[in-house]
């Protein structure tokens, strides 16, 4: 036979070495295959599960009197080495089971009864062969025989087979003994099993009775095939025996026999009666079925029909109209007394109506007649109410806006204005703003003509109010009208126009606009909220902007504060339903229309009095405009624009009109010396910026921009009429326009870029002027310079002096004609230089810069003769600088 891997020395140690350290001796080392796949019909391994390579060893540990016994699993590392991988205890080893599903009955699994989880598939031993498994099997067992006392359970293997092989693998050893039936054969396994197949398998009491048998037999135990002869003897005879005592007992059966017949006839009678019985139960076991069926029926219908009665209780409560609510919804009054009973009947037809909707009311009971009924009645009660409410409010808003109306003294009367108070109209507006927010929940489309009916109503109030005001307002302004005529030329340079004080012109726009903003952010804030839109309310951290009762206005001019809470852009966008908002611009736009023409009025008559003060008033109106952010005073913004629009037309029609003026310049006769719209111009700009307030900048930048442009370009056409005295005009204009807005231009931007390009042009004016005076005194000299500087570009220069007309001898001609004398030369240009001018205090600069020029362009004219002619004389530029220093 094959030694077996159990015989393997070389594993033992490998395997003693791989545990050295614990203390363990190891007992038995066999290798293996380890799985976890089903073994199919091939006896291969399942898809996914290729064995592995592993050693078992049973190993043992004593201490003290006791003895531990443990299985240890161990790998082959990467070099081949032994290392171990898991340790099972031998007492938790609980089964032994001889995978069934392997045809060569080599694979076997191990349940330990300690295992975290029992529903993870233990592995599966794949031994060599049968004989390698029976081995390493009968230690396990042998092993738990010893050190714990009891077995495993063993499943899938035939315990007589493995004591068969047991037997046949266990070599024998013959000892002599001195017996009286001679030579008995001693059997005994190896050393490393330690333990008999008797052991094994035959326990105590077993092999007692085994003895006690062969006690009664004289042979031994080795005469096996005479002991088994003897038996079959035995067994023959008593078969023998057993047949004849059966012969000999017929009499005695067919008593029996007839014994048992007569029991089974008795038996029969009794299966019949039993069947009668059994039928008759069967009847009253279905009557009692029955009778039971029925009474569970009754008692669910008992218990139906009561709750069937609740329910039809809380349904007819559900559809029962109140005596009181019904005579106050057909026909009750209107008054502010009865106003609580009207609130309360709208709340409990909104609540009746909302309990018969399907949500609120269950499916099944939304077609019943009866509620089908009800809903119609409820839908007729609201219609009747809706249509009473909505008749009483129209005629109620009309007859308390033509109260006021008839009365004069809401209004404001000669002598004294008065300022709008309608605290009374909203109190008593307010105390059917519960029933109109009743009306919108019962019928949305009933608010449309009741809105409709309140506008058109307020307008009619609103504007009396704004037209007395302004009338009052106008008359009781005391204010000279100014002179619309600023640039034009038949006035005369020298005449200065006299202007009045006309601050109360601007104190009565504004208080205009401080009475009437106010009030109207309020209105269209009271009319949102009365009127149920959807929208945020505004509501002024001081309360209502016209709260003042006294009656009087006191000064209010520069009370620009409207009261009205930002409103931040996300709630603005979750609480304001788009849809609601333009119904409430509409309805504003109702409201509020035909008011603006009052506002046009004051400012056009503003306007009239004093067309600068369109600065004034724009910048009034920007800062109402900056602070009204609120949706609900959208109309109140689109009126502030337009008012806006209005200042800022007639102030264009103003800066036109001066335009016009400073154009009809041109159509003059020839103009000298400074014109008449420049000063004037520096004395607009002046009293523009007194003017200006707020956000105006803008607007006088545009009208500085425009009025200088035009300035300019008429002052270039006038002087284009006579080229002859062309500088002269635009040097001395363009140094009058600097002189006159040099302190403005220090402190507005626009008008300093028009101050510098001035000065460009008066440079440019002064050196052609200048030029002009230095070349007509001096032509000769420098025409000659000049035909030198152009030969320079042609020739070299020492072949300039044998040129025609440009030798020594013409140099020298033309030296002496152009400076002998030259003082009187000079004396004879700034003659002509004061000559033509007006501005005499322009002359001290002007004659600086001649003198400047002169000296330039002699020293240009004494390098090219010191170049060209260098053995020829000149006067010095020294000489020149000491003359012309000295007159």
């Amino acid at each position: 036979m094959a030694k077996s891997s159990a015989d393997d020395e070389e594993l033992r140690r490998a395997c003693e070495a791989a545990i050295e350290g614990t203390k363990q001796k190891v007992v038995m080392s066999i290798r293996v295959a380890k799985g976890r796949g089903i073994w199919g019909k091939s006896g291969k391994l399942g898809r996914g599960q290729m064995a592995k390579p592993r050693v078992l060893a049973i190993s043992t540990k004593a201490k003290g009197q006791r003895t531990k016994a443990f299985l240890r699993v161990l790998k082959y590392s990467t070099g081949g080495v032994l290392e171990p991988a898991k340790l099972y205890k031998l007492k938790h080893l609980s089964k032994v089971e001889v995978v069934t599903n392997d045809p060569t009955g080599c694979t076997f699994m191990l349940g330990f009864d300690n295992l975290r989880s029992q529903s993870v598939t233990p592995p599966q031993w794949t031994m060599r062969n049968i004989d390698d498994r029976n081995r390493l099997l009968l230690c396990l067992l042998n092993t738990c025989k010893d050190v714990l006392g009891r077995f495993p359970k063993v499943v899938g293997i035939d315990v007589v087979e493995m004591a068969l092989w047991a037997k046949e693998n266990t070599p024998t050893i013959t000892n002599q003994r001195d017996l009286q039936d001679g030579p008995v054969a001693a059997t005994g396994m190896e050393s490393d099993l330690k333990v008999t197949v008797e052991k094994e398998l035959v326990s105590q009491a077993e092999e007692e009775d085994m003895e006690a048998l062969l006690g009664t037999y004289v042979m031994g135990i080795g005469e096996a095939e005479a002991f088994s002869e003897r038996l079959k003897r035995e067994l023959q005879a008593l078969e023998a025996a057993n047949v004849h005592a059966i012969l000999e007992n017929e009499p005695l059966i067919d008593e029996v026999l007839q014994g048992l017949e007569s029991a089974t006839n008795c038996v029969e009678d009794m299966d019949e009666w039993l069947g009668i019985f059994n039928v008759k139960l069967r009847h009253m076991r279905e009557d009692i079925e029955s009778i039971e069926t029925r009474n569970n029926k009754l008692e669910m219908q008992s218990v139906n029909n009561k709750a069937l009665i609740e329910e039809l209780d809380k349904l007819l409560e559900r559809l029962r109209v109140p005596s009181e609510y019904a005579a106050c919804l057909k026909g009750g009054s209107f008054d502010e007394a009865r106003m609580l009973q009207n609130i309360e009947a709208c709340e409990w037809l909104t609540g009746a109506l909302r309990d018969l909707e399907v949500p609120n009311l269950d499916p099944s009971y939304a077609n019943i007649r009866a509620v089908k009924e009800k809903r119609a009645e409820l839908e007729k009660l609201k219609t009747t109410f809706v249509r009473r409410a909505s008749e009483f409010l129209r005629n109620y808003f009309a007859s308390l806006v033509d109260f006021m109306i008839s009365d004069k003294s809401y209004f404001s009367q000669r002598g004294q204005l008065k300022r709008p108070d309608h605290a009374d109209l909203r109190f008593k507006c307010r105390t059917y703003a519960r029933l109109l927010q009743h009306l919108k929940n019962l019928d949305k489309n009933c608010l449309g003509p009741l809105r409709k009916a309140y506008c058109n109503s307020l307008n009619l109030l609103l504007r009396r109010e704004a037209r007395e005001f302004a009338n009052e307002l106008r008359a009781s302004t005391k204010a000279s009208r100014n002179p619309t005529v600023w640039l034009e030329a038949s006035t005369g340079s020298g005449q200065s126009v006299n202007h009045a004080d006309t601050s109360t012109v601007l104190e009565a726009y504004a208080k205009m606009l401080t009475i009437f903003i106010p009030l109207l952010v309020d209105e269209s804030s009271f009319f949102a909220q009365l009127m149920c839109f959807e929208v945020p309310a505004l509501v002024p951290p001081g309360g209502h902007a016209n709260d003042n009762k006294t009656g009087t206005i006191d000064d209010v001019a520069n009370d620009d504060d409207l009261g009205i809470m930002d409103i931040d852009e996300n709630d603005h966008k979750d609480g304001t339903n788009s849809a609601e908002l333009g119904a409430l611009n509409e309805s504003l736009q109702d409201l509020l229309d035909g008011i603006q023409e009052d506002f046009y009025a004051v400012v056009d008559w503003a306007y009239k009095i004093e067309p600068l003060r369109c600065i004034s008033m724009h910048g009034v109106t920007e800062r109402y405009i900056s602070a009204q952010k609120a949706d609900a005073a959208g109309f109140v913004r689109i009126l502030l624009d337009d008012l806006d629009s209005r200042i800022s037309t007639q102030f264009s029609h103003f800066v036109d009109e001066a335009c016009h003026q400073i154009e009809r310049n041109e159509r003059n006769v020839r103009q000298m010396g400074v014109l008449s719209y420049i000063p004037r111009f520096a004395t607009l700009a002046t009293r523009m910026e007194q003017y200006i307030q707020g956000q105006s900048r803008d607007l006088v930048d545009q009208a500085y921009t425009k009025f200088v442009s035009i300035m300019f370009v008429t002052l270039e056409n006038i002087a284009k009429t006579d080229p002859k005295y062309a500088d002269i005009l635009l040097l001395e204009n363009y140094a009058a326009f600097q002189n006159s807005l040099y302190d403005l231009a220090n402190i507005v931007p626009t008008l300093a870029k028009f101050y510098h390009q001035a000065s460009e042009n008066y440079e440019l004016a002064c050196t052609r002027h200048i030029s002009m005076i230095i070349y007509y005194q001096f032509e000769r000299l420098f025409q000659f310079a000049r035909r030198i500087e152009d030969l320079m570009y042609t020739i070299t220069p020492e072949e300039i002096q044998f040129q025609l007309g440009l030798s020594k001898m013409d140099l020298r001609k033309v030296v002496k004609s152009s400076l002998s004398g030259v003082d009187k030369s000079i004396s004879a240009m700034y003659k002509k230089l004061q000559k033509n001018l007006t501005s005499e205090e322009l002359l001290p600069s002007l004659w600086d810069k001649c003198k400047k020029e002169f000296l330039d362009k002699y020293d240009s004219f004494a390098q090219l003769v010191a170049k060209i002619y260098p053995t020829e004389t000149i006067p010095s530029v020294a000489e020149m600088r000491d003359l012309l220093a000295s007159m």
